[in-house]
């Protein structure tokens, strides 16, 4: 019978030279970051890599090993790259941002906001910016980002996420789109009413109008009322606004109190959505690369080859540089079958090294890195 002890005497032993190769493998990596920092030589090199795996797969004696020593390599050459991004990055970390100390507000301080006036948009920019701000609306999300990037407004309010339904995907997808970027955040504790004309009472109301997102943290309420079909418009602020110009008594709008008071609306029943913890998330969005001193947060997006395990790798910088990711998201490529590009809030500052490592070797293995924002 085998001494279980000897083995794993054995397999100590083992382990520790190992980990002495591994080292030595380390600093030969080292030799090769200096090299490619002297020549300007790109890190990831994808066919060398693939070259070298192959070789050493046909090493091993079986299929189990084989994928075994594939997986093992595969790890060890990406820890090998962040070793060279962490040298090279010292070299090479220029990031086209610039820190300021706050975002500066005056009476000229122009800002446009989501919806039509009395929305949650409108309070989350009062809120945020104080009185002095001049305020803007917009109907669309497009109209935001337009009048940003154009510098006609100095900053944009735009919803981005909410509790109960998740990520708005059309302002992900207008964030890649547009030359903006994120330079502050607010979460709005969001109650939607019930709003009719005056003289209405719930038992009038068939057709009730709000954003999609209003319906859709609406559900319960709707569900439970079939008779009530609802409506989509632009914005909350929209379906109240509607409700008061058509003048019919079976119309209604979900929308916020604060809505009610500007169209003169009645609130035929409060807190209609289904979560008692309900809030949206909103963005500050402005045309120049420019973040707070103290930023917490940072915002990016980038797309991959469509390959087994790139994700897997992109994420690894994230662990390998000790980063908090609070956040994930993926939308499709236009005109590619299942590609998509990968939406990623982590916690930390662009002045951090283990931030600038991290954006540094996704930048390199990617194939497009945009800094959406830090803040």
């Amino acid at each position: 019978m085998i001494d279980l002890q000897d083995s794993r005497n054995e397999i100590d032993r083992v382990d520790k030279e190992m980990v002495r190769l591994f080292e030595y493998r380390m600093q030969l990596t080292r030799d090769v970051a200096e090299y490619k920092i002297q020549t300007g030589k790109k890190v990831y090199d994808k066919e060398r890599e693939a070259g070298k795996l192959t070789a050493l797969k046909a090493l091993a004696g079986n299929e189990f090993n084989r994928h075994g020593v594939e997986e093992l390599f595969t790890q060890i050459m990406s820890m090998s790259r962040k070793m060279q991004y962490s040298l090279i990055g010292k070299k090479d970390s220029d990031i086209p941002f610039t820190e300021i100390e706050d975002i500066d507000v005056t009476p000229n301080t122009k800002v446009i906001c989501f919806g039509a006036k009395g929305s949650y948009t409108e309070q989350a920019f009062r809120e945020y910016f104080g009185p002095e701000a001049a305020e803007e609306n917009a109907g669309t999300f497009k109209e935001v980002m337009e009048k940003v990037s154009n510098g006609i407004c100095d900053y944009g309010v735009l919803p981005i996420e909410n509790t109960s339904t998740g990520g708005i995907t059309d302002i992900y997808d207008l964030l890649v789109e547009y030359d903006i970027s994120i330079m502050g955040e607010y979460i709005l504790k969001v109650d939607h009413a019930l709003l009719g004309l005056r003289e209405a009472e719930l038992k009038d109301i068939t057709k009730v109008y709000s954003h999609p997102q209003g319906l859709m943290q609406c559900q319960k309420f709707l569900a439970a009322n079939p008779q009530i079909k609802p409506m989509e418009c632009t914005s909350t602020s929209d379906g109240a606004k509607k409700v008061l110009t058509d003048g019919d008594i079976t119309q209604a709008a979900l929308a916020g109190k604060q809505t009610a008071e500007v169209y003169g609306l009645k609130i035929l029943k409060e807190q209609v959505n289904h979560e008692s913890t309900n809030s949206t998330r909103f963005i500050i969005i402005g045309k120049e690369k420019k973040y707070k001193k103290n930023a917490k947060k940072l915002s990016i997006c980038f797309e991959l080859p469509h390959e087994s395990g790139t994700l897997y790798n992109m994420l690894s910088h994230f662990i390998y540089n000790n980063l908090n990711m609070t956040k994930i998201e993926s939308r499709p490529l236009e005109g590619k079958n299942f590609e998509y590009r990968f939406f990623v809030d982590f916690e930390g500052n662009l002045k951090d090294p283990g931030v600038r490592n991290a954006l540094f070797g996704i930048n390199e293995e990617a194939i497009s890195l945009k800094i959406l924002g830090n803040y």
